[in-house]
C-alpha cells in the first residue's frame, strides 16, 4: 500500500514542480562524484587497459553505491519515523523522472521560436542539446526539439519508472535503490559514455551498461506507444525499417516510434563542433514537424507513463492482498 501511495506523490510532485531551480538534486551529487572519480583515473591511468578498468570501477562504485546509499537512507527514516520514509521516498522518486524538466525546455525553445525571435530559441537550444544550434533553421530547431524529447521519454522518465516498479515487488528493497541506480548509470553515460578522448576507455564500458540497462524499458516504452495510437501494427513495422539503423540500440526506437505516430520523419545531419555527423532517418514525412507535433509528443509520453502506473499500483495491490 505504501508503495502505491508513494508512486502516486512521486507523480504529483514531478508533474507539479519538477526539478526546483536551486534545490539538491541526486544527480548534482553524482555528477560531483564523476567528475573528481573521472580526474582521478585519466590523470593516473595511462593506457587504454588500466582506463578501460578504472570505467568498470567508477561505473560499478556509482551505480551500486547510489542503490545501496539510498536504500540504507530510507530505511534509517522509516526506522526514525515512518512518515519522513514516505515523504523521503516520493521525493527522491520524483527526481528520477523527467517529465515536467522535459515539457520545460521544450516550452523554453518554443515560446520564442513561435514568437519569431529565432536567435533566441537558438541559444536557448543549445542548453539542452550537443549539437550546433547557431545556423539552425527553424525546422531543424523544431526537429531538434521533438528529437531530445522523444529520446529522453525513455531514459528520462519511463526506465526509472520500470525499475522503481521492479524494486517494489522485490521484498525488502523498495521503489527507490533500482531506480536511482539506473539514474545513476544514465548520468554516467551523458557525461563519460563517449567515443571521444579522453572518455574513449574510460567511459565504454558505462556506455554499454546504459544501453542495457535501457533495452528492456525502452521495448516496452515502444509497444506502449504502439498500443496507444491505434495502429500498433504500423508503428512496429517503421521501427522495424527504420530504428535498426540507428547506432543507438535505444534512441533511434524511441524516436520512431513517435516517428511512426506523428507521421514525421526524424534524423539527417547534425553538425558537432563544425564536423557533420549524420544519422539514419526515422519515420515518413508525412507532415512536417511543427509545435503541435512536440505536444503531442509529450501527451503521448504522459499517457504512457498514467498507464505504467496504473498498472504498477494495481499489481502492487494485488501482491499486498493476495
Amino acid at each position: 500500500m505504501a508503495s502505491s501511495v508513494i508512486l502516486i506523490i512521486a507523480a504529483l510532485l514531478d508533474y507539479c514542480i519538477g526539478d526546483p531551480w536551486g534545490w539538491p538534486h541526486p544527480v548534482q551529487f553524482m555528477g560531483g562524484i564523476i567528475s573528481r572519480l573521472t580526474k582521478i583515473f585519466t590523470s593516473v591511468s595511462l593506457n587504454p587497459l588500466t582506463q578501460r578498468i578504472a570505467g568498470i570501477f567508477l561505473a560499478l562504485t556509482l551505480i551500486i553505491g547510489s542503490g545501496c546509499i539510498s536504500w540504507l537512507i530510507i530505511e534509517i527514516a522509516k526506522k526514525w519515523y515512518p512518515l519522513w520514509g514516505i515523504a523521503l521516498e516520493s521525493i527522491l522518486l520524483a527526481s528520477c523522472f523527467a517529465f515536467k524538466s522535459l515539457r520545460t525546455a521544450a516550452e523554453a525553445v518554443l515560446e520564442p521560436l513561435i514568437a519569431g525571435n529565432i536567435a533566441s530559441a537558438r541559444q536557448i537550444l543549445s542548453n539542452y542539446v550537443g549539437r550546433d544550434t547557431q545556423q539552425l533553421s527553424e525546422p531543424e530547431i523544431l526537429r531538434a526539439v521533438l528529437e531530445t524529447v522523444t529520446e529522453n521519454a525513455t531514459d528520462g522518465v519511463m526506465a526509472p519508472l520500470f525499475y522503481a516498479i521492479i524494486g517494489a515487488c522485490v521484498p525488502g528493497l523498495g521503489l527507490i535503490p533500482l531506480a536511482l541506480a539506473y539514474k545513476a548509470s544514465s548520468t554516467l553515460d551523458s557525461m563519460v559514455g563517449y567515443r571521444q578522448a579522453p572518455y574513449t576507455y574510460l567511459g565504454w564500458f558505462s556506455a554499454r551498461l546504459e544501453d542495457y540497462l535501457t533495452w528492456l524499458p525502452c521495448r516496452l516504452t515502444v509497444i506502449t506507444l504502439a498500443l496507444l495510437s491505434r495502429k500498433p501494427l504500423d508503428v512496429w513495422r517503421i521501427c522495424c525499417r527504420d530504428a535498426v539503423k540507428d547506432p543507438s540500440p535505444n534512441s533511434g526506437w524511441s524516436e520512431c516510434a513517435y516517428a511512426a505516430i506523428l507521421g514525421v520523419q526524424m534524423g539527417g545531419t547534425n553538425w558537432y563542433g563544425g564536423l557533420p555527423r549524420p544519422k539514419p532517418l526515422l519515420g515518413d514525412a508525412i507532415h512536417p514537424i511543427t509545435p503541435n507535433s512536440i505536444e503531442t509528443a509529450l501527451l503521448l509520453t504522459r499517457y504512457c507513463f498514467l498507464l505504467w502506473l496504473g498498472i504498477a499500483i494495481a499489481l502492487l495491490l494485488i501482491l499486498v492482498y493476495k
